[in-house]
């Protein structure tokens, strides 16, 4: 390797190695944690399960699928019968909306009022219900919740401030945010470089980065074979 092939490395090397370098340490030590925090803590699933079935009540008789894909005024792709906070609905899903009907009379049922949404919530805790500190109604995406809008926010009175959210159209527990989580999305929005929306995992900077350190790994296997050469064993005569 010539002279100049090796000092052109050790520059591009030490100024590089300066610029990511602590960029390298928040990538190693972010990763180490998301790896460490059980993703199991991280979405609440030790608090609340969100997927519970209530069993359909053996009185409900017989009904025409027909009927309900009628009362659905005929866009709607799938057809579910669920139970929400005692009462048998059907819930109709076309490609951009969900609502609630009356499997029976086919009357469409409205939001979820706060009451019926912090029942929805306190029913999916696993462990004794601690008491509630704030219900809101939620219309616009934010950091910590991208889902369904609008939506109840239940936010309970435990250690680690979480908060439920209700689908307002469906009565379903969209997402669980608590103590864990929040380190995890800030500790992910430091691991791609997305400071404020913690989602955008293309944007610029992480790429320049990425690519910065590829080249850095580059010129430091050139200098590392450039200052230790391999030694050749001498053949005996």
């Amino acid at each position: 390797m010539n002279a100049a092939t090796h000092r052109l490395a050790s520059r591009t090397h030490k100024w590089l190695a300066l610029v990511i370098g602590f960029q390298l340490l928040l990538w190693f030590a972010s990763g180490a944690l998301m790896a460490w925090l059980p993703i199991g803590e991280v979405r609440g699933e030790h608090l609340l399960d969100r997927n519970a079935h209530a069993v359909l009540p053996a009185e409900i008789g017989r009904i025409d699928p027909a009927s309900l894909m009628k009362a659905a005024a005929g866009n709607a792709h799938a057809v579910t019968l669920r139970v929400v906070d005692g009462r048998l609905l059907a819930e109709a899903s076309s490609r951009d909306q969900t609502w609630l009907f009356d499997p029976l009379t086919g009357k469409r049922i409205g939001m979820v009022d706060a009451a019926t949404a912090r029942k929805i919530a306190t029913a999916a805790w696993k462990v004794p219900v601690p008491g509630v500190a704030n219900v809101g109604l939620i219309r616009a995406e934010s950091t910590e919740y991208r889902a369904a809008l609008p939506a109840w926010k239940i936010t309970f009175a435990d250690p680690d401030k979480t908060s439920v959210y209700v689908a307002a159209a469906t009565g379903r527990i969209a997402a669980v945010r608590n103590g864990t989580w929040r380190l995890y999305d800030f500790f992910w929005g430091l691991h791609i470089m997305d400071w404020k929306n913690h989602e955008d995992f293309n944007s610029p900077w992480l790429l320049a980065f990425a690519v910065g350190g590829l080249v850095m790994s580059i010129t430091g296997t050139i200098l590392l074979l450039a200052r230790w050469p391999i030694r050749r064993r001498r053949r005996p005569a």
